[in-house]
């Protein structure tokens, strides 16, 4: 009898720790990942789709808005944050389309874009910087990030037509970086002349060694050559593009 009991409260204790771990992961992608997947085509932004979904993308945000990010496990809030980024930018560009050609239209000389309060987060405004800067950067450390968050331009890491999520953030983490780094566009490579995105200029202290990092995630004849010739090769940073990354 006392053998039957012990055994009715561990298994009462591996429901509620399940039912705990559901609530901590309890947000829903699901309309945002219906409108990537619509709307986002290699990285292309399809924002007149946008445009005509915007009630859909506006209910989204306003429900995720009311999500507590704390309640979430680590990996949840990370994923978290990064979509909050990614959606509320989109729907600044959406603010100004169809006649924004670059997100630096939706700025001032007084405020840039990145500045404006306007994200709805548990009861906070937020702007993309607070975002990016205050939370994103120094709570997770992770410079991985910087390929994950999306700026709306062309210079930017491209969006993918699907949500972050906690539990395949790692992998989605290691995918969108090595994409991007691998892409010939973002890097150029002639003699001993190694030209790399402006976002290492911007935020060298996340990268650490900038030939350490992009060793670990370059591949084929590009890996070859920078640890064949990283003791004679010098960088260099390619121009931003800030046009739209819209189609």
């Amino acid at each position: 009898m006392v053998g039957r009991r012990i055994r009715v409260i561990l298994v009462l204790g591996w429901v509620l720790a399940a039912a705990g771990g559901a609530r901590a992961e309890a947000v829903d992608y699901g309309t945002y990942a219906e409108l990537l997947k619509a709307h986002v085509r290699d990285g292309v932004v399809d924002y007149a789709g946008f445009k005509a979904d915007e009630a859909r993308l506006d209910d989204y945000l306003a429900r995720n808005g009311r999500v507590n990010p704390e309640s979430l496990s680590r990996e949840e809030r990370f994923a978290y944050y990064i979509n909050a980024y990614n959606a509320w930018t989109i729907k600044l560009i959406l603010t100004g389309y169809p006649g924004v050609k670059s997100i630096k239209d939706l700025g001032s000389l007084l405020q840039s874009p990145w500045k404006k309060p306007f994200v709805k987060i548990d009861g906070r405004t937020l702007t993309l910087d607070e975002i990016e800067h205050s939370i994103l950067r120094p709570q997770f450390k992770d410079a991985r990030v910087h390929f994950a968050i999306v700026c709306a331009s062309k210079g930017c890491p491209p969006l993918i037509a699907e949500p972050y999520r906690g539990a395949a953030l790692d992998d989605q983490l290691n995918r969108v970086t090595t994409a991007f780094l691998n892409r010939p566009g973002n890097y150029r490579l002639e003699g001993d002349r190694f030209e790399v995105s402006s976002i290492f200029k911007w935020f060298g202290e996340d990268f650490g060694n900038l030939f350490d990092f992009y060793i670990r995630y370059a591949q084929g004849d590009l890996k070859q050559a920078l640890q064949s010739g990283r003791d004679r090769i010098r960088v260099g940073y390619l121009d931003y593009d800030w046009s739209l990354n819209g189609a």
